[in-house]
């Protein structure tokens, strides 16, 4: 079509087959798509279109991806707050008529059925990435993993193992937990464990835990689908449901009990500790 659509923070060019998509630069432009630049999405890649009506008088259109499309969507696991979708293009509603031709002259041009794709086709953000979490610092260079523990937040499990690097062709996929959400964390999973993973991010040095102001989701969401686009290419890969499993009793107990600490010592507000509180009885 070669025809731009502007919303606020992104604009789509519409092209023979493909999207793309160029997210703007601002103070009030979501971090992730600042960081994300702009992404090119074929047409093949797109399962479905649709048109909604938005907030405050604006309207939606969304583009959904195939299921093993995107690397970042498959990482991200359907954890992404709806403002920072990738695929959403938020508009006034006066140009609701407008958007409607768009997403018709996109729905004609689909050819596919929306079946898992075989292979990523949307480009992962590119290597190397890194970020700092919690307890470590976290780097990928397009071949290996390392995480270098901090001596303030590094479990003794981790300082124990030392350091970590792991080479792609060792790892089956990653599981990444969202650092909006509490116990969120970047866990790396092996293709032959030598023995089962520790069910707690914590004590796994395969993995680094987010925290307030560690691991944001525009680091560490293009970091993780980095790694899986890597993992892909070098064999087949498993991606973990973001859900955690069932918690010893005692466990979370002892978990609100820090909580309770850290609350009465000013480091959690008192929303945040109800939240919190909440969710490990949840877990239950």
């Amino acid at each position: 079509m070669g025809d731009v659509l502007a919303g606020f923070h992104a604009a789509w060019e519409f092209e023979s087959d493909s999207v793309l998509i160029r997210f703007e630069r601002g103070i009030r432009t979501p971090k992730l798509f600042q960081a994300l630049g702009e992404r090119r999405v074929p047409l093949e890649a797109i399962a479905a279109v649709t048109l909604t009506q938005g907030k405050r008088g604006t309207v939606v259109l969304h583009a959904l991806p195939r299921p093993g499309a995107d690397p970042l969507m498959e990482a991200a696991a359907g954890q992404l707050k709806e403002g920072c979708d990738p695929y959403r293009l938020v508009l006034p509603a006066e140009r609701e008529t407008l958007a409607e031709y768009y997403a018709d002259e996109l729905r004609s041009q689909l050819s596919t059925d929306g079946s898992p794709a075989e292979r990523y086709l949307v480009a992962p953000p590119e290597a190397p990435q890194q970020f700092k979490a919690y307890d470590a610092k976290a780097s990928f260079d397009g071949k290996r993993v390392s995480f270098r523990w901090f001596w303030t937040g590094a479990s003794s499990a981790k300082w124990k193992a030392g350091d970590q690097s792991f080479p792609v062709a060792g790892l089956s996929g990653v599981e990444w937990r969202s650092p909006e959400v509490f116990e969120g964390h970047l866990r790396l999973l092996h293709r032959e464990p030598a023995a089962p993973q520790p069910t707690q991010a914590d004590q796994d040095p395969a993995a680094v835990v987010f925290g307030l102001g560690y691991g944001p989701v525009h680091e560490s969401l293009p970091f993780a689908a980095s790694v899986l686009a890597a993992v892909r290419a070098a064999g087949p890969l498993a991606v973990v449901p973001a859900s955690a499993p069932r918690r010893d009793p005692a466990d979370i107990a002892d978990r609100i009990r820090h909580l309770g600490e850290l609350h009465k010592a000013g480091l959690v507000t008192d929303d945040e500790f109800t939240m919190k509180k909440a969710e490990l009885l949840a877990e239950l």
